[in-house]
């Protein structure tokens, strides 16, 4: 059984980066498409960005292109996302998703705070 932990999180100021880290157990996620998801206080989940099972990243969120980036390494079994030039938009709880064929598995999530 896959299990997914996220980790990373804490809390940047303004301007502030972070690498987020999507760590599978149990089994490889090499053939697993993965996204990272996030959900500010009061607001519904949205998708940030996806990279594929053959490793293409076809979506980033509009407001995170250029600053967020996502790449998978696999000798860690980890899928990374890399967050660059934070503000308090991006603050809120980060989840991964990895997804192959019928089977869905989420991860607990970590907590993102951009604040001054």
């Amino acid at each position: 059984q896959l299990q997914l932990e996220e980790s990373g999180g804490g809390l940047v100021q303004p301007g502030g980066s972070l690498r987020l880290s999507c760590t599978a157990s149990g089994s490889r996620l090499d053939k697993h498409a993965i996204s990272w998801y996030r959900q500010a206080p009061g607001k519904m989940r949205e998708l940030v960005g996806h990279i594929t099972s053959t490793d293409v990243v076809n979506f980033y969120l509009n407001s995170v292109k250029g600053r967020f980036s996502i790449s998978r390494d696999k000798a860690k079994n980890t899928v990374n996302l890399q967050m660059n030039s934070l503000n308090a938009d991006d603050t809120g709880v980060y989840f991964c998703n990895a997804r192959r064929a019928t089977s869905e598995y989420w991860g607990q999530g970590t907590q993102v705070t951009v604040s001054s």
